[in-house]
C-alpha cells in the first residue's frame, strides 16, 4: 500500500473518531496534543488500525510513536512488510 493512501486512510479515521479536522493534521505535528488524547485513548487507535488495516498491533508497540510522521511510518512498515 502506497504511503500517500495510508496517510488518506489513517487520517479519515482519525478526523472521524476523534471528531477533528483533518486539515489540523500535520506530519510534525504531536499525535496526542492535535487529537487531544491521552494515553488510554491509544487503545482506540489500535482498534480503528486493525480493523481499517487488518494488522495486529499492541500498545507497547506505539511507544516511540509522538507525531503524525511517527504514525505514518508505523503503519508503513507494518502494512508492507
Amino acid at each position: 500500500m502506497e504511503r500517500s493512501e495510508i496517510i488518506k486512510n489513517i487520517n479519515s479515521c482519525l478526523a472521524e473518531e476523534f471528531e477533528k479536522d483533518e486539515t489540523t493534521f500535520s506530519a510534525d505535528g504531536n499525535l496526542y496534543d492535535v487529537l487531544e488524547i491521552d494515553s488510554l485513548d491509544l487503545v482506540d487507535i489500535i482498534v480503528l488500525i486493525e480493523k481499517k488495516f487488518g494488522i495486529k498491533t499492541a500498545k507497547e508497540d506505539f511507544a516511540d510513536v509522538k507525531t503524525f510522521n511517527n504514525l505514518y511510518d508505523f503503519l508503513e512498515n507494518r502494512i508492507n512488510k
